[in-house]
């Protein structure tokens, strides 16, 4: 899980250094998923079991990839202006919406603590942002689109986990983005400029894909709630490449900002877990009283 996150620290890093030299956005984006489509069929070798990969949803796929793309096009548009570490702030506001909205899209209503903690993560997402003293700006308005989009993007995940491969969600979440771009191309006039752009252009698939196999990876050998704290780690590696890559490092207002987010965060993954255990023992308990019964 720490590695995966690495190799999204690169592909934003990457991508924010792709469109500062010039390169069209609409480019970064499509290549970004058109290797990753074909890293996907080499990794899980989709020519062996295609059957793998075969939709029950097709339209569910489609518009699970629009929102993936709408995340990946408003995030690249945000790194032209924002910092690393100001657009994963941001982002990371997105587990407090997916509780928010999980209660009337998925039936999974959240409590009165965790709507502190959501309430709280925003006033982390205002402190950062900073309306009204001159601050925010259209960047911190694409970041907030990619997060709500990436927001969509997870809940339609979740729901399609039940019926779906998840060689078909890996497959589906690049290929229809990659499709969807293609009439959009043409309008596209600005590539790389030499080898070594194009080759940093192609690593973007590598590490989008390969980022997403360990994911998938990381899944099968945990559990999400173990693993639910790890995304958080992003924000470190994120600082470093910032500072390393672009000179530029947070200041203490994006800090602080980030500080209760995170906290927010954690303390919702802390809150869902105890009420997992919670509801695990009620059920333990029912069973035994049950089994006495019998």
């Amino acid at each position: 899980m720490l590695t995966t996150y690495v190799f999204f620290t690169f592909l934003d890093t990457s991508s924010k250094y792709l469109v500062l030299a010039g390169v069209s956005v609409l480019i970064v984006a499509w290549v970004r998923f058109a290797v990753h489509v074909v890293l996907v069929g080499a990794l899980l070798r989709g020519w062996r079991e295609p059957v793998r990969f075969r939709p029950v949803n097709l339209p569910a796929h489609v518009i699970r990839g629009a929102f993936l793309f709408g995340s990946t096009m408003f995030n690249v548009l945000a790194l032209r202006s924002l910092q690393l570490a100001e657009t994963t702030s941001i982002y990371f506001f997105g587990p407090m919406v997916i509780t928010a909205l999980a209660g009337p899209l998925l039936g999974e209503w959240a409590g009165w603590r965790r709507w502190l903690a959501i309430l709280a993560a925003f006033a982390g997402v205002l402190i950062i942002t900073r309306p009204g003293v001159g601050v925010f700006g259209v960047g911190h308005l694409f970041a907030l689109g990619s997060m709500l989009s990436n927001c969509f993007y997870v809940i339609m995940t979740r729901r399609m986990s039940a019926t779906e491969t998840s060689e078909s969600l890996i497959l589906f979440s690049a290929l229809a983005p990659a499709v969807l771009l293609l009439p959009m191309l043409p309008f596209s006039f600005s590539l790389p400029h030499d080898g070594w752009h194009w080759f940093i252009l192609l690593m973007l698939g590598v590490f989008g894909g390969v980022g997403h196999w360990l994911l998938v990876q990381a899944y099968r050998l945990a559990t999400t709630t173990a693993l639910a704290p790890y995304p958080y780690s992003q924000m470190v590696w994120m600082i470093i490449s910032g500072w390393l890559v672009f000179k530029q490092f947070p200041d203490r207002w994006t800090l602080v900002g980030a500080a209760i987010i995170v906290a927010s965060g954690l303390y919702i993954v802390h809150r869902e877990h105890r009420l997992r255990l919670r509801s695990r023992a009620a059920s333990d308990v029912e069973a035994e009283a049950l089994a006495k019964k019998l």
